[in-house]
């Protein structure tokens, strides 16, 4: 089946019989709601229903700033570049989500986002509207569970800004956050494809274009990466691990 023409919506849980959409909800940080595994007949009497929209083109608004909340977004395909702006009107890149990362949590309180989301490339979504979320958490003492745990997740990653880091600490750093998500999801965790410019990741890193490029071409030097395009392979994790916590920031720099 391909992700980009599934039904526009369906009722949950995600039938067992096709093997495709249930690996895709295994990846996918709600998947448990979708594919209910052990409590299948209580999500199916809920009757609530996941709703499947895009593709979006790339350069789209997903949301904007204060734009009301009224479903959970989770990408399906694709990546999305999530920023504000300043003062001046200038864009500041506070991440990337990708295939099965859920966008949008930190407006479940006020009601609206705190910032905007824009398509980086083709991207496809599963929109589970908010009352839908919170009657299966509410239902079913195992799904409230996954929930929470979702919402804990998030918090844990609004650690400290990479921007504190020195610039090779910074880009080491990002990649094995890629690294990770990648392996979480299935991936190869050192064969990478970035749907996010030089620019953007530039922007998220606090730094400038041409630094990035020095960076890039500085690590592929010391045999830490190879770069094709916009595909890149690690070639020595724990060598990156090392410098992400400070131990090999001094020899990259040299």
């Amino acid at each position: 089946m391909n992700a980009l023409y599934l039904p526009r919506t369906r009722r949950l849980p995600i039938p067992t019989g096709e093997p495709e959409a249930m690996h895709l909800c295994r990846v996918c940080d709600l998947g448990d709601f979708c594919r209910a595994e052990d409590c299948r007949k209580q999500v199916r009497d809920l009757d609530v229903h996941v709703e499947h929209t895009g593709s979006y083109a790339p350069g789209t608004h997903l949301f904007r700033d204060g734009d009301p909340i009224t479903s959970l977004i989770i990408i399906r395909t694709g990546t999305v570049k999530l920023f504000t702006h300043d003062a001046a009107g200038n864009d500041h890149v506070t991440g990337f989500a990708m295939p099965g990362d859920v966008i949008g949590l930190d407006a479940i309180h006020s009601g609206r986002y705190r910032g905007n989301a824009r398509a980086l490339d083709d991207v496809s979504l599963c929109q589970l509207s908010i009352p839908a979320v919170l009657r299966v958490a509410g239902a079913v003492p195992r799904l409230q569970r996954s929930f929470i745990d979702l919402l804990s997740r998030h918090i844990e990653q609004q650690g400290p800004a990479l921007g504190r880091y020195d610039i090779d600490r910074r880009f080491a750093a990002f990649l094995l956050h890629l690294s990770r998500h990648a392996e979480r999801r299935g991936l190869s965790p050192t064969r990478l494809t970035l749907g996010m410019t030089r620019v953007d990741i530039a922007n998220y890193l606090r730094l400038t274009a041409e630094t990035v490029s020095r960076l890039i071409s500085r690590f592929q030097q010391r045999r830490l990466i190879e770069v094709d395009k916009r595909n890149v392979r690690l070639l020595a994790l724990d060598s990156l691990r090392e410098i992400a916590v400070g131990a090999g920031a001094a020899e990259a720099s040299a």
